[in-house]
C-alpha cells in the first residue's frame, strides 16, 4: 500500500521516498513508491504530473491501494527519489474540485437534483445533473457559489466510522467499499470525495459558470474556477477591446455595434441581389431570340441566382436553358430548365457521360458534374436540340 501524502496535507509540493518497484509499462516505465504526494487519476480528475529527481512523471494510476508512476525513465529499486508536483496545475485542479462542491450542493439543497457526473478537464469542467435548471437560475446559483467563497469557510475532511455513516446525509455518486473520505463546506455540502481540495472556500478565487445545456434527461453545467476562470475572462477582454475597435464603438456596445452590421449586411446583400437581377435581365437581352437551346456559363454565380437566370431565359422564350456555374477545378454545378422537354432522361445521359450526379423533375433538374466549357456546350445543344425535335 502507498502511503498518500496528498491526504495529510494537499498542499505539499514536494517529498522524498524510496522506490519499491521499477519496469517497463510500453514506451515508459511503472514506478511504486512507498508515499507519494501525487494524486492518481479517479474521482472525474486526471493524475498529478511533474517530477521524480529529474525524471519526468507523465501520468499516476492506482490499483488495490498501490500508486504507479508513469515515467520516461527507469529508477532504481531501493535508491530514495525526491518528487516535486506540478503545483500550479495541482492547485487549478483543487479550485475546480472544491468549486464543483460547492455548486453540487448549491443545486441538491434548491432543487434536489443529483450530481450525476462530473469531469475534470484539461480546458473545464462539467457537471451533470438529474434535472432541469434554467439560464436564470444558473446565474442564480453562481452568485450565491461566489458568497460561499467571501464566506473564506473551512473545506473539513473527515473519515467517519461506519456507525457516523449511517446517520451522515452526504452525496455520493457511487457505492463505496471500505472506508469513506468525507468532504464538508459548512452549511453548503457534505460528500464523498477521494481528491485534494483546498483548505478554504477563499481559494477558489471566484466560480464562473459559463453554460447550460440539456444532457441525458437532465443538464450538464460547463464550469471555470480561480485562474481559469481568470484567464478565460482576460481572452475574452482581448476579443472584446478587438472587436470594439474594429467596429468603433464603446467595450459595452459591442453586442449593439455587431446587431447593426448584421443589419447593414441584411441591407447590402438585398441591394446586390437587386442589382444582380437587373444586369441578369439585360443580359437576357443579349441572348439570340432565335436559339432554341441556351447554354449560359457563370463561374461565380450561385445557386439562386443560377435558378433566376434559367426562368428569365425560358420567360423569354427559349425552349432549354443549361446555366453552368460554380467552376471549381473542371467541376461545374448545373441547373436545367424547359417548358416542352423531360429533362430527367436526358440528365440521366448527361450524368453518365460527365461523371455527375443530380437530377429532378422533368421540367427542372440540377447537380453537379466534371467536364469543360467547350464539351458541355456541344452535349447540351446536341441532345436538347434532339429532343425538342423528337416532341415536336
Amino acid at each position: 500500500m502507498t502511503k498518500k501524502l496528498f491526504y495529510e496535507d494537499s498542499h505539499r509540493k514536494t517529498f522524498t521516498a524510496v522506490v519499491l518497484e521499477c519496469h517497463p509499462d510500453g514506451e515508459y516505465y511503472s514506478v511504486v513508491l512507498d508515499k507519494t504526494v501525487f494524486f492518481p487519476e479517479g474521482g472525474g480528475q486526471y493524475a498529478d504530473t511533474g517530477v521524480l529527481d529529474d525524471v519526468r512523471v507523465l501520468d499516476v494510476q492506482e490499483k488495490d491501494g498501490i500508486i504507479c508512476h508513469m515515467t520516461e525513465r527507469a529508477l532504481e529499486p531501493g535508491s530514495t527519489v525526491t518528487g516535486i508536483i506540478d503545483w500550479q496545475e495541482r492547485f487549478m485542479k483543487m479550485q475546480q474540485h472544491t468549486g464543483e462542491h460547492i455548486v453540487s450542493g448549491l443545486v441538491h439543497a434548491r432543487f434536489g437534483y443529483n450530481n450525476v457526473g462530473f469531469h475534470l478537464g484539461t480546458a473545464d469542467c462539467t457537471m451533470d445533473f438529474d434535472g432541469e435548471i434554467t439560464k436564470k437560475e444558473l446565474l442564480e446559483i453562481e452568485q450565491k457559489a461566489n458568497e460561499v467563497l467571501v464566506q473564506n469557510l473551512d473545506v473539513i475532511v473527515t473519515y467517519p466510522s461506519k456507525e457516523e455513516l449511517e446517520t451522515l446525509k452526504y452525496r455520493s455518486k457511487i457505492e463505496i467499499e471500505g472506508q469513506v473520505r468525507i468532504v464538508t463546506i459548512p452549511g453548503y455540502d457534505v460528500c464523498a470525495c477521494c481528491a485534494p481540495h483546498v483548505n478554504k472556500t477563499g481559494e477558489i478565487g471566484q466560480i464562473k459558470l459559463t453554460n447550460v445545456q440539456r444532457y441525458k434527461g437532465g443538464v450538464r453545467v460547463t464550469m471555470l474556477c480561480g485562474f481559469r476562470a481568470l484567464a478565460d475572462y482576460n481572452r475574452k477582454l482581448q476579443a472584446t477591446r478587438q472587436i470594439s475597435s474594429a467596429l468603433c464603438v464603446k467595450e459595452d456596445e459591442t453586442a449593439e455595434g455587431v446587431w447593426r452590421l448584421q443589419e447593414e449586411c441584411v441591407e447590402l446583400k438585398q441591394r446586390m441581389v437587386s442589382l444582380q437581377k437587373e444586369i441578369l435581365n439585360y443580359k437576357v437581352k443579349e441572348v439570340n431570340t432565335e436559339e432554341e437551346v441556351v447554354c449560359l456559363f457563370e463561374p461565380e454565380m450561385e445557386g439562386e441566382m443560377s435558378r433566376f437566370l434559367m426562368n428569365l431565359v425560358l420567360k423569354a422564350g427559349h425552349q432549354v436553358c443549361a446555366v453552368f456555374f460554380g467552376a471549381n477545378d473542371g467541376k461545374f454545378r448545373y441547373v436545367i430548365g424547359s417548358g416542352s422537354v423531360n429533362l430527367c432522361e436526358m440528365v440521366r445521359e448527361m450524368n453518365a457521360e460527365f461523371e455527375g450526379r443530380g437530377g429532378g423533375k422533368p421540367e427542372m433538374v440540377q447537380g453537379s458534374l466534371q467536364g469543360t466549357e467547350e464539351e458541355l456546350r456541344v452535349w447540351i445543344e446536341k441532345n436538347a436540340k434532339a429532343r425538342i425535335l423528337k416532341h415536336e
